[in-house]
């Protein structure tokens, strides 16, 4: 099971993953990523992963996407989460940021 959240101050914006990203899901993270995206502007973008269960290859690529596109901030809190997010980073690390 998936959830998705969206809370939205006046500077920044969180975007909340709980639960197993992997297969279908990923596509849904997606959607939300792609609605966010059109709206963030010059805000800040946090991913909470404090409640993500699992991700597969496919939603760790997306989440290395959205931290080349915003350099969001992740927030992790258990060795797995902050190893998705660490894997974000380095993956940006290698590919070059677009224009």
């Amino acid at each position: 099971m998936l959830k998705i959240s969206r809370h939205e101050a006046h500077d920044a914006v969180t975007l909340k993953i709980e639960g197993s990203v992997i297969g279908p899901m990923v596509s849904e993270l997606e959607k939300s990523w792609l609605s966010l995206a059109e709206s963030l502007g010059s805000k800040q973008l946090s991913v909470d992963l404090c409640g993500v269960t699992h991700m597969d290859a496919r939603a760790t690529q997306l989440l290395a996407d959205i931290y080349q596109k915003t350099r969001a901030q992740f927030v992790a809190d258990s060795p797995m989460t902050r190893y998705y997010a660490e894997q974000a980073r380095q993956r940006n690390a290698i590919t070059p940021k677009e224009n």
